[in-house]
């Protein structure tokens, strides 16, 4: 019987890896609470759409980064973190 075994990120590596997502989820939520902002204020049709577009791409970055979050904890050496 062979046994398939996952290669690990190794702990400097996945430790690098986690300092880049958490540096993107601070930008993304900069961008998310100025979007909220924006739909504060009155804006033509136009600028709502636009608006919509950016929260729409906004939450897809999110998601990605989530899961490649969820990746490296999964996949690192030291699992906790």
């Amino acid at each position: 019987m062979s046994e398939t075994k996952t290669q690990l990120i190794p702990s400097a590596q996945a430790l690098q890896l986690r300092h880049l997502s958490h540096d993107l989820s601070n930008a993304l939520e900069i961008i998310i609470q100025t979007s909220y902002l924006l739909g504060t204020v009155e804006m033509d049709e136009n600028a709502q759409q636009w608006r919509k577009m950016l929260d729409q791409g906004v939450q897809q970055a999110t998601t990605i980064n989530k899961e490649l979050r969820d990746y490296i904890r999964a996949h690192s050496e030291n699992a906790t973190g």
